[in-house]
């Protein structure tokens, strides 16, 4: 009789234990749920560009509170209807963001939906060649991250392990007059030069360094988020930095925090690979790595409103069977109007004028 009573008992116990639980997953409040849609609907969008945007959102319990419409964590619109639509909002920045809706119920309970777009650049950027006005002896050995010019003088950070320098140079000979060695693990990036200190950063390990102009000795050093650090270049102010993305972050030099980040774009793509940087002005020269290209960067939006075809500069230096990488070092010389270039291992350092095409 009890072997017969155990698989009732058993049924009846699984019963009680699912409705228990459907009762309580019932019970359970829920949060809001939100969905965004534009019109027009596309993968990518020009900067200047007026969108429509749709926020649905539902509700499996309770009652809506708000529903926060913001662009870049400012807020458009801000509504307690389920399905509003904000009309004529203008994408003014270049680069990947967000819309964000923020949603909360009467009892607390909010959540948070987001949509990525893409905006480019609604500047065509003009087209410029080069001419070699002068050129002058580069260390062969030299694998150039970073290229300033100063006081008369060139200085030159390079990379690789084993061979990390930072370099105060004769520009009329190539050689150096002082030079500081990298400890062997650091790869060294950019440099720049800004109230009287030079400012290095290296390839993965997330550290910079500062050095006293005149000795060249580490004074200091600081770190960054950056998984990689790439390109180095000041407005005056604030230290500019690259990491190979797209993304340009200025840095304070007093406490080393993050002042701002802009996004780089021309009208077709955004610009990764951004390398070795020169400040000119209110605008950013920038190599961009793996090719003969340098952009002109408007600092103020991260459009690019220049591209710089440097093919053949080397041509004629260059022998068969030396190694060689690619263009990589931009140095302005303010005083003359003097712009300089190089790459990474060239026999050569040039002074060119950029032209029109």
């Amino acid at each position: 009789m009890k072997q017969k009573l155990f698989p009732i008992f058993l049924i009846i116990a699984l019963f009680v234990t699912t409705f228990s639980c459907s009762s309580k997953s019932e019970k359970r409040a829920r949060k809001p749920v939100s969905t965004i849609t534009l019109q027009p609907e596309k993968p990518q969008y020009i900067c200047g560009e007026k969108v429509s945007v749709n926020v649905k959102t539902k509700l499996r319990d309770g009652e809506l509170k708000s529903v926060n419409l913001y662009l870049q964590n400012k807020l458009i619109k801000e509504s307690n209807e389920l399905d509003f639509t904000e009309k004529d909002i203008e994408l003014k920045e270049v680069g990947n963001i967000n819309l964000n809706v923020h949603a909360e119920k009467t009892d607390g309970l909010k959540n948070t939906r987001s949509k990525p777009i893409t905006v480019l650049s609604d500047v065509k950027p003009a087209q410029f060649s080069y001419q070699v006005l002068n050129n002058y002896p580069h260390l062969t050995t030299s694998y150039t991250q970073g290229l300033e010019y100063h006081n008369g003088f060139l200085y030159e950070g390079t990379g690789e392990k084993g061979h990390s320098r930072l370099m105060k140079i004769d520009v009329s000979t190539g050689k150096p007059l002082q030079v500081f060695e990298m400890d062997d693990k650091y790869f060294g990036e950019g440099i720049t030069i800004l109230n009287n200190k030079i400012y290095q950063l290296t390839y993965r390990a997330q550290k910079g360094f500062v050095y006293d102009l005149e000795t060249l000795a580490v004074i200091d050093s600081f770190t960054y988020a950056s998984p990689e650090g790439w390109g180095l270049a000041n407005d005056g102010k604030n230290l500019i930095m690259s990491d190979g993305t797209h993304v340009l972050t200025w840095i304070s030099p007093d406490d080393f925090s993050v002042v701002k980040k802009l996004q780089v774009g021309n009208d077709r793509t955004l610009m990764a690979n951004l390398n070795e940087l020169e400040y000119v002005n209110g605008f950013i020269y920038a190599n961009v790595y793996t090719s003969d290209y340098i952009v002109k960067i408007d600092a103020a939006t991260g459009k690019i409103v220049e591209e710089i075809n440097m093919a053949g500069i080397i041509n004629l230096y260059h022998k068969q069977g030396e190694r060689i990488d690619y263009l990589n070092g931009i140095a302005y010389d303010a005083e003359n109007d003097r712009m300089f270039v190089t790459g990474k291992l060239y026999s050569r350092l040039f002074e060119v004028k950029f032209i029109s095409k």
